[in-house]
């Protein structure tokens, strides 16, 4: 099993060192494929003088993180992807403890972790919450879009998310259209077709936390209507054999205007609040939901919808 760590980087050199190095660093080998989104400042430079140990791809305009993303598979050599931004970086054993997870699963297709919050500086602000039993398990692919559906399966971000290159391929890769606005989240959803997915209860990743942060750019408003559009896509994917245990797509098209309702008051954003306010807020089934998502999804994934496989002895 050969891994490639693909980062994508437009005019963040001094973020860029750091994720290249922490790459290079890994405990095992594995190949590094940079593509520079045609950035303006040092950074050709700076990867030419890398050498070998970089495959590194310019693109002659700026395209975009999704294409980005997508010319870095189509020039890696791995069977499995693992994605990386770069203002991101990855734990010194991220790849090791991956690849042993999936020679557990051979018929997995995508594999997550815990990643760390951290901000400029590197200093630590939270985790990603624990999945599921263990130290790490595998979901069944007939289990995966209802636990995607109800948040019982949060893959995260492209820092927390490795997969198989073939698979990757066979979904035709990032939606361009959605670029930095859940494009990752939609990838996941099509990835899942094709096989099982790993999670590891361990803190393999770094993910920063700064208003520099590409998806920093989107309103609340076109966070929820793609948020929506994901549900959508999510729905329709959902096993036959769940389907009598899943709430309407309406009562959940409520709940994450109910969610995001919630933020634009924690944020203060008044005009968002009442550009997105609707009945929406009398739904008892969002409230129920909403309740669900935030006390119930441990127990209910725990004890419910996973097949656990140990990996590591306590």
């Amino acid at each position: 099993m050969k891994f490639s760590v693909v980062i994508t980087t437009y005019n963040r050199l001094d973020l860029l060192r750091r994720a290249i190095n922490s790459v290079l660093q890994q405990t095992v080998p594995c190949e590094v494929v940079v593509v520079d989104d045609c950035s303006t400042d040092e950074t050709q430079s700076y990867v030419r003088s890398l050498g070998d140990c970089v495959v590194y791809h310019r693109n002659e305009t700026n395209q975009g993180h999704s294409a980005a993303v997508n010319t870095g598979v189509e020039k890696a050599s791995g069977d499995w992807i693992k994605f990386l931004d770069d203002d991101d970086y990855l734990d010194i054993n991220c790849v090791e403890q991956m690849s042993c997870a999936i020679a557990l699963c051979p018929d997995a297709v995508i594999c997550s972790c815990i990643a760390a919050q951290v901000d400029s500086n590197g200093v630590e602000l939270s985790r990603t919450p624990k999945t599921g039993p263990g130290l790490a398990f595998y979901i069944p692919q007939t289990d995966i879009h209802y636990g995607m559906l109800l948040e019982l399966v949060p893959f995260g971000t492209p820092v927390q998310v490795a997969c198989r290159r073939d698979a990757f391929l066979k979904t035709g890769g990032w939606d361009a259209q959605l670029n930095t606005n859940c494009d990752d989240i939609d990838s996941w959803i099509k990835i899942a077709q094709f096989g099982h997915a790993i999670f590891l209860n361990q803190c393999l990743a770094y993910r920063t936390i700064w208003p520099g942060a590409y998806n920093q750019k989107f309103s609340l408003n076109q966070r929820l209507d793609t948020n929506i559009l994901m549900k959508e896509k999510i729905y329709a994917l959902v096993a036959e054999k769940h389907r009598l245990q899943i709430p309407s797509l309406d009562h959940m098209k409520d709940y994450l205007k109910l969610h995001w309702l919630i933020v634009a008051l924690k944020q203060k954003n008044l005009s968002s609040f009442m550009s997105m306010l609707d009945t929406s807020i009398l739904s008892t089934s969002a409230w129920k939901l909403l309740l669900n998502a935030v006390y119930s999804r441990k127990s209910q994934m725990n004890n419910e919808r996973v097949n656990k496989l140990v990996l590591i002895e306590a």
